[in-house]
C-alpha cells in the first residue's frame, strides 16, 4: 500500500516543469534506537537535501518565475520510521529541509510510489532498493557513507563518461534514456549560472579509453546541451583518489550507479 502526504509547509513545484528527485527518509534521517526526541539525528543525506535546495533558491533569485527546480520527495519504507510518520514530518520542519511530499510504503510496493510520482532519479543507501527501482525503469544511484562529508552549499553530480559514450540501441533502455532526459535538464539548470559561484557543477569522469573516449563523451554532452564544470579521464586508473577530491553527492550512470569502485 502506497501513502502520499503533501507538504503544506512547502509550495508545490510545477508538474510539467519540476525535475522529481525521491530520496529515502534512512538516507536524510538518522534511525538510530528511539530516544524518545521529537526529530531525528540527521543522516548521510542530509548535505544532499540542502545543496538541491541551494540550487532551487539560486533558481529563484535569478527568476521569481522560475519553474525548472527540484522537487524532493521523501519516501519511507522503514516499518519502524513508518510508526513514527509525525517524527519525519517535525524532523523536515525542524531542518528547514525543502520536501514537497511525504511517501509511505511497503518495501514490496516502493517501486510504485515511485512511478505514481513520475520520479526521475531514486537515490537511496539500499542497494537492493537501487536494482529493484532500476529494473523497473527508475533511474537510480547508491549512496554511500562518504556522502556525509559532501559539501551543502553545492550541488555536486558526476557523470559517467562510459555511459555517455555507450551505442544507442533500439528501443533504448529506460534507464539510458533517464540518464540523457535528468543530465539534460541538469544542464539547462547549469546554464543559468555563470562559471564562477555556481550552486551546480556538473563533473564528467571517463574511467576507461584515453582522450579521444573523454572527448567523445564531452561532444556528446554538449550536444544534449549539457556543458561541465570538470572533466577527468582516468585510462583504466581506479577513481577512488578523484573521488576524495570532487566529493561528488551522487554519480549519474545509465540506471544502476554507485559511486564505489
Amino acid at each position: 500500500m502506497v501513502s502520499t502526504i503533501q507538504n503544506t509547509d512547502v509550495k508545490q513545484k510545477d508538474a510539467d516543469r519540476a525535475v522529481v528527485v525521491a530520496v529515502t527518509s534512512r538516507a536524510v534521517f538518522e534511525s538510530a534506537a528511539d530516544d524518545g526526541g521529537d526529530v531525528y539525528g540527521v543522516g548521510v543525506a542530509f548535505p544532499l537535501l540542502q545543496a538541491l535546495h541551494k540550487v532551487n533558491e539560486r533558481l529563484l533569485e535569478e527568476s521569481s518565475a522560475e519553474s525548472l527546480l527540484f522537487d524532493v520527495i521523501l519516501i519511507t519504507t522503514d516499518d519502524q520510521q513508518q510508526q513514527q510518520s509525525s517524527r519525519i514530518t517535525s524532523s523536515t520542519r525542524h531542518y528547514g529541509l525543502e520536501v514537497s511530499r511525504f511517501c509511505f510504503s511497503s518495501q514490496e510496493d516502493f517501486t510504485e510510489s515511485l512511478l505514481k510520482n513520475n520520479v526521475q532519479l531514486f537515490l537511496t543507501t539500499d542497494r537492493d532498493e537501487v536494482l529493484r527501482a532500476s529494473q523497473n525503469g527508475v533511474l537510480s544511484a547508491l549512496l554511500d557513507q562518504q556522502l556525509a562529508s559532501c559539501p551543502s552549499e553545492q550541488l555536486r553530480v558526476m557523470i559517467s563518461g562510459d555511459a555517455v559514450i555507450k551505442p544507442d540501441t533500439d528501443p533504448m533502455p529506460l534507464g539510458q534514456k533517464g540518464a540523457q532526459s535528468f543530465s539534460t535538464q541538469l544542464g539547462q539548470m547549469r546554464q543559468k549560472f555563470g562559471i564562477f559561484n555556481s550552486p551546480l557543477s556538473i563533473v564528467l569522469v571517463t574511467l576507461h579509453g584515453g582522450r579521444e573516449s573523454c572527448g567523445d563523451a564531452l561532444r556528446t554532452l554538449r550536444s544534449r546541451g549539457v556543458s561541465v564544470d570538470e572533466a577527468h579521464c582516468l585510462a583504466g586508473a581506479p577513481r577512488g583518489p578523484i573521488l576524495s577530491v570532487l566529493r561528488p553527492h551522487f554519480l549519474l550512470s545509465d540506471g544502476v550507479s554507485y559511486l564505489q569502485e
